[in-house]
């Protein structure tokens, strides 16, 4: 049995499992860094850690409604990445025999996003694959701006 936060995207529901995750935020200031996809929204701070966003619902297309949004940090790596989701809805477990391989193509999904489905009662769950969200270049890219954030924040430039 394995454990999932599920949470909103542009309506459909989506699985993280649990000990991926650090912490659940209320969203708060982002900041913006230039020359990043437009899926990366930018980054946050907490409690002093620079933490790239990514915007989940640009990365997968879908519409973007901000009035409910939430952040969650997760381990990706051995880095922190902050999720950005409409909305957090539970933890549930799911059982091996309630988890399915995704087909090819689900819902403009790419697959390697995807660990799988979950399947409880009638709801169907999309189980992301946390590791492969960010490709290598993305990845470099980012700990890049990270490391100009943090010069800014030295210096004085960020309050």
């Amino acid at each position: 049995m394995r454990k999932f936060a599920v949470f909103k995207i542009g309506g459909e529901d989506f699985g993280v499992e649990i000990n991926r995750i650090v912490e659940i935020l209320k969203t708060q200031k982002i900041h913006s860094l230039p020359d990043l996809p437009d899926f990366l929204s930018g980054v946050v701070t907490v409690r002093g850690e620079v933490i790239p966003l990514l915007n989940l619902k640009k990365r997968f297309g879908f519409e973007s409604s901000p009035e409910k949004e939430h952040i969650l940090i997760i381990k990706c790596d051995s880095e922190k990445i902050g999720l950005l989701v409409d909305e957090i809805k539970e933890i549930i477990p799911l059982a091996t025999e309630e988890i399915t391989v995704p087909p090819s193509i689900f819902k403009g999904l790419k697959r390697r996003y995807l660990t799988g489905l979950g399947k409880k009662g009638d709801r169907i769950i999309i189980l992301l694959n946390i590791d492969d969200l960010l490709t290598s270049e993305e990845k470099i890219m980012l700990k890049e701006s990270e490391g100009i954030l943090d010069e800014d924040a030295g210096s004085g430039k960020l309050t």
